[in-house]
């Protein structure tokens, strides 16, 4: 009779142990990919909010303000305007003023978004340096 001592080499023989190196090298490697990106996710640059001060506005004689209805006709204080070459060329003479009067812009609630955007992107084109928009404060229901 003769007795087997050690590995028989055997595909078919059933491994106990479970190697979990692997599972270390994962989880190593996770915990070196939190530890650089939190850092990262949670700086932020210092800066000094302003606080909200809500005032009335003041408006000055020389002061331009743009209207839009409801149905998108832009105005020149009480004007209509009559395309975006009128309103360039009103821009464009105000823009060259020392200093440049303060542009406001009124949009009426159900005016589209688009009109308002193009007195907007027309003062950007024609170098105003300031523009304010006129909003109601919401009515506080009782």
């Amino acid at each position: 009779m003769a007795m087997q001592v050690g590995d028989s080499g055997g595909e078919d023989d059933v491994v106990s142990a479970i190697n979990t190196t692997p599972l270390v090298d994962v989880m190593l490697v996770l915990l070196i990919i939190f530890l650089i990106t939190v850092p990262v996710v949670t700086h932020t640059v210092k800066v000094q909010l302003p606080k909200d001060a809500n005032q009335p506005t003041q408006t000055k004689p020389n002061n331009v303000v743009l209207a839009v209805t409801d149905n998108g006709q832009a105005y020149w204080n009480t004007t209509p305007l009559r395309g975006h070459a009128d309103l360039m060329e009103r821009l464009s003479h105000v823009a060259t003023m020392k200093p440049q009067p303060q542009i406001q812009i009124r949009g009426d609630q159900k005016a589209r978004y688009e009109a308002v955007g193009r007195l907007v992107a027309a003062c950007q084109e024609a170098g105003i340096g300031h523009v304010d928009f006129i909003t109601e404060q919401p009515h506080s229901s009782p």
